[in-house]
């Protein structure tokens, strides 16, 4: 789910006080030639370390496993990846503007072989305890918020403008397949062929990407002017507090991306919440074998790849309102379906339709980003918008389970079907289809 430049010199859509930014220096804009190099090596750079990320998320659980019979510790070990997205999004998002942005995809990566490194001979020596891989959780957990962050800040600088739809797509199938798909079973086979060689071969990826970030070519670091008026080389510098409120204020000013935000929030809890419950409802009420709830969760990433090859043929077909807007439709799809059958393709194609859903909102919402928000402003933008949106999906979680525990789980599937529904009124009023187009720079479809 999940997720940034501006190329003209005018105030984005909806922007209470209008914002302009200057036109980019001439060796910010890449040639087509440069822009398609730089757009596989991010592809390739997000296939690797989404690949890695994914075997991480597997292997570190079952550590916690064969350390502690307790669930709390082993759900905390979990825990420690994702929550970084809740407690450092926000300064992160300040390095991201502050920093050269390939060298932080170097220091994200050091940090991911630092962990790794000291992780592998406490291993081999069955030697891992709970609170070492709590702390090793962290710094995966860290360092992925820093890589995800500057590789997306990084897109604007280093593709042209009409490149950014494909990199976007891209690098979006490329998470669906290698964190969702790729990631999750290469884990599987490499911890039955041990943890040293799962952990081994996890740190060779890293070093890889790391690598692989030297093809990069380009600019690097943030453009330090924001309105056209002030320029940091005579500007007063500002401190990490004021940079913070600055990137929440910008989006909270700015109508269109505030209201998709909020939009995504929404959904993202859904999406939380479906994956907390499914594997409960799907044994106990759709009595489900290993295979068919195998099928039904392929069904997710099956559907987020589809969505990531036809997005740029659907955009053209019917314009990207209703693209985006069949995020919502596959979103409310995934939670009333289960609330009213238990027939596992009927369900299982509701997850099609949602994860199909979430890449095209994906694609076409980090593309609308780029164009709008200032290339000094994207770290803390992107840092923003995913910690509405990932910080939503634990929350949607805890509910659910509240409701489930309440009120049974057919209920609580549609309770955020209800909650998707309500999203409805505020896309369609604010997400119109002359906004978009001012905002994409297309002309408004007839």
């Amino acid at each position: 789910m999940s997720d940034q430049s501006v190329d003209t010199a005018r105030a984005p859509v909806g922007l209470a006080e209008p914002v302009t930014a200057p036109a980019a220096p001439d060796h910010a804009e890449p040639t087509a030639r440069r822009g398609t190099r730089n757009t596989v090596v991010l592809l390739v750079f997000t296939a690797i370390t989404n690949l890695a990320d994914g075997v991480t998320k597997i292997a570190l659980p079952l550590l916690a496993a064969r350390a502690s019979a307790s669930p709390a510790q082993v759900s905390a070990v979990s825990l420690t990846l994702s929550l970084p997205w809740l407690l450092a999004a926000l300064h992160v998002g300040v390095l991201v503007d502050r920093l050269d942005r390939r060298r932080l995809l170097w220091g994200a990566n050091g940090l991911r072989l630092t962990a790794l490194g000291a992780l592998m001979p406490l291993a081999a020596a069955d030697a891992v305890t709970i609170p070492v891989l709590c702390a090793a959780g962290l710094v995966l957990g860290v360092a992925e918020v820093i890589a995800l962050t500057s590789a997306s800040a990084m897109i604007p600088a280093l593709t042209p403008p009409e490149g950014r739809e494909r990199a976007n797509t891209w690098i979006a199938g490329a998470e669906t397949v290698c964190n969702e798909f790729a990631g999750p079973f290469v884990g599987g086979l490499l911890l039955a062929a041990g943890t040293g060689v799962a952990l081994g071969t996890t740190w060779l990826s890293y070093l890889a990407a790391s690598l692989v970030v030297v093809l990069l070519v380009g600019r690097f670091r943030a453009s330090r002017r924001t309105d056209g008026r002030a320029d940091a080389e005579t500007a007063a510098p500002e401190t990490v507090r004021v940079q913070i409120v600055d990137g929440l204020s910008y989006l909270w000013r700015h109508t269109l991306l505030r209201t998709m935000a909020l939009i995504l929030t929404v959904l993202c809890a859904c999406w939380g919440a479906w994956l907390a419950l499914m594997p409960l409802f799907a044994t106990s009420v759709m009595h489900l074998s290993p295979s068919e709830y195998g099928t039904l969760l392929s069904a997710l990433g099956v559907g987020g790849l589809a969505g990531a090859l036809a997005v740029t043929w659907l955009n053209r077909f019917f314009g990207r309102r209703w693209v985006m807007f069949a995020d919502l439709v596959g979103t409310f799809a995934m939670m009333a379906v289960p609330a009213v059958t238990t027939n596992l393709w009927a369900v299982a194609v509701a997850a099609f339709l949602g994860g199909m859903g979430g890449t095209l909102w994906t694609v076409n919402a980090r593309t609308m980003a780029q164009r709008l928000v200032p290339d000094a402003m994207l770290g803390r933008f992107g840092a923003v918008s995913r910690l509405f949106s990932w910080g939503a999906m634990p929350i949607g979680a805890g509910l659910m389970g509240l409701l489930a525990e309440w009120f049974g789980l057919r209920l609580a599937f549609g309770f955020f079907a209800v909650t998707v529904a309500l999203t409805v009124p505020p896309f369609l009023r604010v997400l119109t289809r002359s906004a978009l187009a001012e905002a994409f720079g297309d002309k408004p479809r007839a």
